[in-house]
Parts: structure tokens; C-alpha cells; sequence
């Protein structure tokens, strides 16, 4: 999900470019509702990552021939003359191939990885070799001669959604949104529970807000977030159930401020405008910096062996942050959120915030 939210600029960007295109874009299951009602898409494609999969696994092979040849049927019948490759790994490169497109588009190494950049007909170097994925994926979108700029939010929430959010949260404000969960590959990335509790506490102690814990799709996520709660001794409460994702980003929409690891919903927050504090452990803080023109603010301990690609089950880097520090940067963004709304009742519009990163040694 993250990384679809990380290309929607890109993507506005292309319709900005070719208004008269029919533009497809290629997503597994789940990251669909991202790309809801977009008026820059006029097509969302699903690849059947979980039925070939589980045909695979079942050696099923008759199904997966079957399911696969259809898939492919489905990609070629859309007779693309190019695709783009924001992802550039193995898979996305096959499949890109596999849509037999005269003309494919990915990045050259390093950005390009697991020999993706084979299946392209250009390949982009880009420099420097550490940058954000925002501005990564704007890179590839200028080597096609495309001129980008900066635009504001990227993702609105739908209309029904809000609505539901507002009638379950009974007209309470949400001055902070603790989200707590990552991936089910991606633990190693979440920030202790016990450190998300002082933080609540912390903010009804000093400013008396009363903190929303989200809680994910799975059991485990709905332990941890059950976890802050109870240890939060009544300084936090779980959010109501989003029963899709739209009403997850409706919810973060109406928050003062995000806190939460690297994870999808962060940059959906950011995508929509609401500051955010990102605590960061094992993922890059360059490669995974939030969108610009939205205030922002990072927490990580620097350490020798962060960042890294797989994490560990210790997650040192994790667990050494202080609360405190993650207290400074959600105070500030608070700030930035009371000043918006004061801008608002005033009649007046506020001015891009800058980002910060906040590192301590």
C-alpha cells in the first residue's frame, strides 16, 4: 500500500502529461481502494497474487496454468503501447513484459533490482543513488520527458466514509492517531507498546487529549493495539472499526496528528495533508521520507547496523527510542495542527510546512 501511495504524484503527473491516454494501473489485491474513484486512472487491473500462490503451494499446477494463462489473456487484451515499472524487482519486470508492451520503462541499477531492469526497453539512472521514493518515482516519470511539480494532497477521503467515521466517533475530535501495526512480514519496524502508552499518557498529562489506537486486519494487530490501551490506563482508546480502508483514511483525515511507524498508513496520512510523526528503526529514513509539502517529523536513534533490509527479532533500533523523543515531535506537530485550525476559522490558508528529521545520537 505504502508504495502505491508513494506513486500517486508520480501518476498525476503522467495524466498531466498524456490527458488523452487510457492509463491502467497494475496493483495486488488490498491496494486497490487506494486507487478508488480516481479521476487520473481509468482503469485498476488485480494481479491474483494469492490464487497462484496458493495453487503453487498446493501443486495445483493444472490451476495455475490455467489462472496464469487467463491473467495473461487479460494483460495482452489491453493492447498497452507502454508501461512504467515504478517498482523495478522481478515481478513487476515479468509482468511488465508479459503485457507485451512495444515499450517498457524501468530504472537501471540500483534502483532497479533482482535483474528487473532485463525486461526493460529504457532504463533510468538516477542520481544520487539515496533518495526518496517520492522523489524516485518522479525521477522516472522525467526521464520520459514529463515535467513534474509540486502538488497538494494527494488522496481525499470519500464522502460516505466520512460520514461513518463521524457518526462512530459521535462528534469527538481526534487530536492524535496512534497506529501502532506494520505489515505481517514487517514487525521488526513496530515500536514497543509500552513506548506508545508513556506517549499517551504523556499527552493527556500536558495538553489533556485523549489518544485513538487503530487496530489492523489481523489478531495480532488487535492484541498490540488492546495492549497500549490497557497500559495507557485510560489515556487511550481504540479507534472505532474500520470495516475498509477508505474509512481508516477518513479517520486520519480528521486527525490532528499521525504517529506511527513506516508503514502504509503513515504515508496515506501524509498523502492527505495530516502531520505526522514517523518513528524509525530498520527502514531507510532518506528512501522512505514522507511527502513533502505536509509537516512531518522523523524519530530514529542512529545505529550501525540501521538501516537494513530484513530486520531482526531484538529490533534494538526499535526499542531504543525514548518516548520522550517521540513526545517532542508530536507536541510539535499538534502545534502545526492548532495553527491550521486557528488559519481555518480565520478564513486564512496556510503555507506548505517544512519537514523535519530528528535523529539523536
Amino acid at each position: 500500500m505504502g508504495d502505491v501511495v508513494r506513486t500517486l504524484p508520480a501518476m498525476r503527473a503522467l495524466r498531466s502529461a498524456y490527458p488523452d491516454a487510457q492509463i491502467s494501473w497494475l496493483v495486488e489485491r488490498g491496494a486497490e481502494e487506494v486507487l478508488r474513484d480516481r479521476p487520473e486512472l481509468d482503469q485498476v487491473l488485480t494481479f491474483p497474487r494469492e490464487e497462484l500462490t496458493s495453487a503453487l503451494r498446493g501443486f495445483e499446477l493444472r490451476t495455475l496454468r490455467v489462472r496464469l494463462s487467463q491473467f495473461v489473456s487479460m494483460l495482452r487484451s489491453h493492447r498497452f503501447d507502454l508501461v512504467v515499472d515504478f517498482h523495478s524487482i522481478l515481478k513487476s519486470g515479468v509482468l511488465s513484459r508479459l503485457t507485451g508492451a512495444p515499450t517498457r520503462i524501468s530504472y537501471a541499477a540500483p534502483f532497479g533490482r533482482e535483474w528487473s531492469w532485463l525486461f526493460a526497453t529504457d532504463r533510468a539512472r538516477l542520481l544520487p543513488h539515496k533518495i526518496s521514493r517520492y522523489d524516485r518515482n518522479m525521477g522516472l516519470v522525467e526521464f520520459m520527458g514529463v515535467q513534474t511539480r509540486a502538488s497538494g494532497p494527494s488522496i481525499r477521503p470519500r464522502s460516505d466514509a466520512r460520514e461513518r467515521i463521524a457518526n462512530a466517533l459521535g462528534g469527538k475530535e481526534v487530536p492524535v492517531v496512534i497506529h501502532p501495526g506494520s505489515s505481517g512480514g514487517a514487525a521488526y519496524k513496530r515500536y514497543r507498546a509500552s513506548g506508545y502508552a508513556d506517549l499517551a499518557r504523556a499527552l493527556q498529562r500536558e495538553k489533556g487529549v485523549t489518544s485513538v489506537v487503530t487496530v489492523g486486519t489481523s489478531a495480532e494487530e488487535l492484541a498490540l493495539a488492546e495492549e497500549i490501551v490497557e497500559l495507557s490506563r485510560g489515556a487511550a482508546e481504540l479507534a472505532p472499526h474500520t470495516q475498509e480502508l477508505g474509512d481508516l483514511i477518513a479517520l486520519i483525515d480528521g486527525a490532528g496528528v499521525f504517529v506511527g511507524s513506516d508503514s502504509g498508513p503513515l504515508h496515506i496520512a501524509t498523502a492527505l495533508g495530516t502531520p505526522a510523526v514517523q518513528i524509525l528503526g530498520p527502514t531507510d529514513p532518506i528512501e522512505n521520507e514522507p511527502r513533502r509539502g505536509t509537516h512531518w517529523k522523523q524519530v530514529r536513534i542512529p545505529m550501525p547496523c540501521s538501516p537494513c533490509r530484513r530486520g531482526c527479532a531484538e529490533a534494538t533500533c526499535m526499542s531504543v527510542i525514548p518516548y520522550e523523543h517521540v513526545l517532542v515531535a508530536t507536541l510539535d506537530c499538534l502545534t502545526i495542527f492548532h495553527e491550521r485550525r486557528k488559519q481555518a476559522s480565520a478564513g486564512r490558508v496556510s503555507s506548505p510546512a517544512q519537514p523535519v528529521a530528528q535523529s539523536w545520537n
